[in-house]
């Protein structure tokens, strides 16, 4: 019997055990974190084939089903986890850090990611430092080399990592295994999933749902998706090009039957498909007193 994380939504199309030996050189460790956003679980990988390894994310803070299954897989394998790579800011992915370099790495592990000076001292609390990255920068354990790109839009400092011996990615957050992925900024996040494609990845390894063995497809389908959004907002805004309308208003038409869980989702990215319509030009912004943003088409 497979033994998966406690908790996981009974929806979820995927089941994903706690433990996955993908490849000679990947470890799958399921951060026991299931939830509407993060789907059966944030999932962290363990890189390399020697001794010292890479963990690559960290879950969600006070998780200690996650840690424990951590402890288990480095123990039983006799690894040592010298460096830990995060693949941007949010909390399901950085939150587990300092419980993992207090039980669980090496005592001289590193951290690695790219620079938010927004937030980066929010996650560190002081209790450890960050080593930062470049777009394009190398890290290398026995076994693996891995090249990180910056990837911006589902967060403002995220990286996707390019297992060269594998010719595979990890793409974080931008590409999820199921389901779509939200977004801060769609301009750059579009950008961002056309440099994903152009890596010709045989798969991608995501934060969140199962291996994606078809990336191309998967990302166009991404790509699809947005620009079908967009086009749907923009029939809405056509056919009530007279007055202002809020996202509240939009999302209900956009996303009939949406289950409560996803509406705030729904609502942020209708917000970010706006927010580019109106750099665009395309769309008018009026912001009321009560800070309820409502728009409508240029005229």
């Amino acid at each position: 019997m497979t033994e998966t994380c406690s908790n996981i939504d009974d929806e979820m199309t995927a089941v994903i055990p706690k433990i996955s030996r993908l490849s000679r050189r990947v470890i799958r460790v399921l951060g026991c974190n299931p939830g509407h956003f993060t789907l059966q679980g944030t999932n962290t990988y363990i890189i390399g084939t020697g001794r010292d390894r890479l963990l690559i994310d960290c879950g969600e803070p006070e998780i200690p089903e996650y840690i424990q299954v951590l402890k288990n897989v480095v123990k039983e394998n006799n690894i040592s986890l010298t460096k830990i790579l995060l693949t941007h800011w949010h909390p399901d992915h950085v939150g587990g850090t300092k419980a993992v370099l207090d039980k669980v790495a090496h005592k001289e592990c590193k951290v690695f990611k790219y620079p938010n000076p927004d937030d980066d001292d929010a996650i560190t609390k002081g209790k450890y430092e960050l080593n930062y990255l470049d777009d394009e920068d190398e890290i290398h354990v026995e076994g693996a080399s891995l090249k990180v790109y910056f990837t911006p839009g589902h967060a403002k400092d995220h990286l996707v990592i390019f297992l060269k011996e594998e010719n595979n990615l990890f793409s974080g957050d931008n590409v999820l295994g199921e389901g779509s992925a939200v977004f801060e900024d769609l301009t750059s996040y579009i950008h961002s999933l056309r440099k994903i494609s152009s890596l010709e990845a045989n798969k991608i390894y995501p934060s969140h749902g199962p291996v994606v063995n078809d990336p191309k497809k998967k990302v166009d389908e991404y790509i699809e998706n947005r620009m079908r959004k967009e086009a749907q907002i923009l029939d809405v805004l056509s056919r009530t090009s007279e007055r202002f309308v809020s996202i509240d208003e939009i999302v209900k038409i956009t996303y009939p039957n949406l289950k409560a869980g996803l509406i705030f989702g729904a609502q942020w990215n209708v917000l970010n498909h706006l927010e580019k319509l109106f750099k665009e030009n395309r769309v008018e912004k009026q912001e009321a007193d009560d800070d309820i943003v409502k728009f409508r088409l240029k005229i």
